[in-house]
């Protein structure tokens, strides 16, 4: 009735209907928790009308729950240092400070107070929860403006309880000689260890995206229940060693002091992480993920780390799938057919291929990527590489490798970096023979009209680059300091000065001219007839912008940025970029004009070295590159464009599952609104993979890294994981070390400074044919000039993890083979389970070829 006549009367004032049960309706599920229709409140009232009768025709205590939620659930305003408090609980301890507990006991039928401290405190504890009960009413009055008012207003009602023999005298009495004292924030929270909470950190990360929600608050109001794949047993397991590595005897107690690993450097500065995913139904299920750096930051997901020689394994991969490729276009040729393409590629990986097709009977993918492995580089350090722009020298990690040549299978084994180097330099001319106009092509001749797009490519690029440089050096200052910092750069000459002044401020007349020049070349005497010829002579107009440049001995982009920047200040860098395209073509006019091809070769091969990079990109995010573009150099072989833990377990996944990228997943079910009329629930459905590369050479580099444990630089975890029979379990991985450093070189390539930014210890592994995963270590900062470890500290800490990982991996075989037993002779297959009839169980034989040994299921 009220409604109805709000409507006529819109500013009359109508109370609310609600009872407690929908009430309780309306704060559990209407947005905002206001009724914005009759539909909407009809539905309130059915939810809650059902909700009172779920235990039959009796609900009295179906009323006490729905007071003990609501009591639970009353809305208190919010309280900086906390946010949003809810329920009685959660009130009294934010906006008194006052153990909920405590409270329960005092204000329990069976206390007694056996002093006059203990009345008090009684008194007061009464007077806490009645003040948060008139408070719900209008919270952020009563408790965020003058607590008097609340103070005052419980006293009254105080009265009122006495009136009607709800509260004895003794406590009216006691509690009007206490006040109440609202807090101003909530008390510091009890410290939370972030390292136990990685995994459901990165799974409530993964929700804000799933529901489309902008922040972590607005997923704590979701009454939501999350089933993850995370196996919480062995994730606090791998965690609680991970913490423990901090105390060096522990590190000693697992393994992992000594040579090349923890003998020198603070064991506590240390940071460890931990992946592990299982590939099951069709899916890569996140088993464990953590590490000890005990902040919000995840070392597995959210880093980006120079990890070294694990990008050896990307570039291997990158090599067997550009082989396979080839394999693909040339082995259904004839020896007449490929000799004559013969003539037309450039490339040595291609070369290298059609040749072996043409003089190979076997050309099956597994022969010929076999043979792949076994082609030779050189590990020599004489050579220098021009790649990136510049000319580079690289150097092996044990100089007792220099001068030695190796198949790229040993130098895989043992890590070595120059045949990666020149490996990657045959990768980068693959792609560049595939560019049209690509100076590498045999049967292509550049002409000069893709010569003059080539150039004006690179001079885009360079100049953007330059601009960059320049931009970033003067966009903090204020307008009156651009003019200035630009002429401090240069020795002052009158011409050169000229110059810059009639650049920047071509509309300023001769007087403030002549004054420039005279206050800034004191050492000097100009005449006036001098300075009005300069005036003229250095006018707009009368010289391009190189020139201009050249004149006044500054970079031409850095004085037309300067200029740039005085007529619009505050510009950002795209709105100079956008409005200097012309300028960037002009300042390298001279390429267009030069009569040394060789001069514009050397950009455009650049450039096209930079277009190989991109190519080579594409290829790398397919299987997993988490990262937006590479570094166009050949020391990407040896991880200068850095990678993520999370990233390589991907592509050991791909591998490990015969080159289809499965997806990952680490939410089982989600199950919304439980015990509601709202409910409902989610769960993960099955799917299906994308295949990126040939099982051949998933294949291939199975073996390839699984060498790597048994004869290479991860030794330390062969044989270390068993089956149920105690049979090893095959493990593959690829090991790297990452010494990331500045290095500053002076005249003829003496060292001058080198600052080491961090160190990386990484091993990505697999384990049998189900898990994979990835261990790293990290020192961040200069403290990493402290520490010498390598990939062996990586490879030991999952030695020593073993213990914490086995019982998963157990369990996963048992899961999947519940009747499963190793057997000697061919037909001897006895079960397990004795008490069930053989006849019982399908009896399929097995023989593993590689092991000699059946296999009865």
């Amino acid at each position: 009735m009220e409604k109805a006549i709000q409507e006529i009367y819109p500013d009359r004032s109508a109370p609310g209907g609600s009872t407690l049960a929908t009430q309780l309706e309306k704060y559990r599920h209407a947005n905002e928790g206001r009724t914005i229709s009759a539909k909407s409140k009809f539905q309130q009232m059915i939810s809650a009308s059902f909700r009172a009768y779920l235990d039959g025709p009796n609900t009295v205590e179906r009323r006490k729950t729905i007071i003990l939620d609501y009591i639970n659930s009353i809305p208190l305003a919010a309280l900086p240092g906390y946010g949003e408090v809810n329920g009685l609980g959660d009130g009294l301890w934010a906006w008194y400070g006052v153990d909920f507990d405590r409270i329960k006991v005092i204000l329990s039928d069976s206390y007694v107070p056996s002093s006059e401290e203990e009345r008090t405190e009684r008194a007061l504890a009464y007077k806490q929860v009645l003040s948060l009960f008139i408070s719900h009413r209008r919270p952020s009055h009563f408790l965020l403006m003058d607590v008097s008012i609340l103070n005052a207003l419980t006293e009254e009602y105080l009265g009122l309880l006495e009136d009607h023999n709800v509260i004895p005298h003794e406590i009216r009495e006691d509690a009007g000689t206490v006040d109440l004292h609202l807090q101003s924030e909530a008390n510091p929270p009890p410290p939370v260890s972030f390292t136990q909470r990685k995994a459901a950190n990165s799974i409530r990360t993964q929700l804000l995206s799933n529901l489309k929600l902008s922040k972590l608050y607005d997923l704590d109001q979701v009454d939501l229940s999350v089933q993850s794949t995370v196996d919480r047993r062995t994730q606090d397991a791998v965690a609680e060693a991970l913490v423990s590595l901090k105390d060096k005897s522990k590190a000693q107690e697992m393994g992992l002091t000594g040579d090349k690993t923890l003998d020198k450097g603070d064991p506590a500065k240390v940071i460890y992480s931990v992946t592990l995913y299982e590939h099951k139904a069709g899916m890569n299920l996140l088993r464990v993920e953590t590490d000890n750096y005990d902040k919000p930051f995840n070392i597995n997901e959210g880093t980006k780390l120079d990890l070294g020689s694990t990008a050896k394994l990307r570039v291997t991969t990158n090599y067997l799938v550009i082989v396979s490729d080839l394999h693909q276009k040339y082995s259904a040729l004839s020896k007449e057919a490929l000799a004559e393409e013969l003539k037309s590629v450039s490339d040595p990986i291609s070369t290298w291929a059609v040749t072996y097709l043409k003089d190979n009977p076997n050309k099956s993918l597994a022969a010929m990527l076999d043979a792949a492995m076994d082609r030779k580089y050189s590990a020599d350090t004489g050579e220098g590489f021009f790649t990136g722009g510049g000319l580079h020298h690289f150097v092996n990690f044990k100089k007792e490798d220099n001068g030695k040549i190796v198949t790229i299978q040993e130098a895989i084994r043992s890590s070595i970096n120059l045949p990666f180097i020149r490996l990657m330099r045959d990768l980068v001319r693959f792609y560049m023979a595939q560019i049209p106009g690509s100076p590498t092509r045999a049967k292509d001749k550049l002409n000069d009209e893709a010569r003059q797009v080539y150039l004006a490519k690179f001079a885009d690029k360079e100049g953007s680059y330059f601009l960059e440089q320049f931009y970033q050096k003067y966009k903090k200052l204020p307008e009156e300091e651009l003019f200035a910092t630009l002429v401090r750069t240069v020795r002052p000459t009158p011409v050169r000065l000229a110059a810059i002044y009639r650049f920047v401020y071509p509309e300023k007349g001769l007087k403030k001219f002549s004054s420039f020049i005279e206050e800034t070349v004191q050492y000097v005497h100009v005449t006036p007839s001098v300075l009005e010829s300069m005036y003229e002579k250095y006018g707009p107009g009368k010289f391009n912008l190189q020139d201009q440049g050249y004149i006044a001995k500054i970079h031409p982009l850095e004085l037309w940025l300067v200029r740039f920047l005085v007529a619009h200040p505050g510009a950002s860098f795209k709105e100079a970029v956008d409005a200097s395209r012309n300028e960037r073509q002009e300042v390298y006019g001279w390429l267009f004009k030069t009569r040394d091809r060789r001069a514009q070769d050397g950009r455009i091969r650049t450039l096209i070295e930079t277009e190989a990079f991109l190519e080579m990109h594409r290829m790398w995010k397919r299987v997993g590159y988490p990262f937006e573009s590479l570094v166009p150099s050949y020391a990407t072989a040896i991880g200068s464009s850095g990678d993520r833990p999370a990233s390589l377990a991907e592509l050991v996944g791909i591998i490990l599952n015969d080159g289809v990228r499965f997806p990952s997943a680490r939410i089982e079910e989600l199950q919304f609104a439980k015990n509601t009329p709202y409910e409902t629930t989610f769960q993960r459905l099955p799917t299906s993979g994308e295949r990126v590369f040939p099982v051949e050479v998933a294949a291939r580099l199975r073996r390839a890294i699984t060498d790597v444990v048994e004869n290479g630089t991860a030794r330390r975890v062969s044989g270390v994981f068993k089956d149920l029979e105690g049979k090893a379990l095959p493990v593959g991985g690829k090991t790297g070390t990452g010494d990331h450093r500045y290095e500053t070189f002076g005249k003829g390539g003496a060292l001058l400074s080198s600052r080491v930014v961090n160190r990386t210890a990484t091993f990505a592994f697999f384990i049998g044919d189900r898990f994979y995963g990835v261990v790293s270590a990290h020192v961040q900062g200069q403290e990493a000039a402290n520490y010498d470890f390598t990939s062996a500290l990586a490879a030991g800490l999952l030695k020593a993890l073993a213990s914490s990982l086995t019982p998963l991996i157990h369990e996963s075989l048992r899961a999947s083979h519940p009747h499963k037993m190793v057997a000697r002779e061919e037909n001897d297959c006895r079960m397990y389970d004795k008490k069930r009839p053989l006849a019982e169980y399908f009896v399929r034989t097995v023989i593993d070829r590689s092991s000699s040994i059946v296999q009865c299921e």
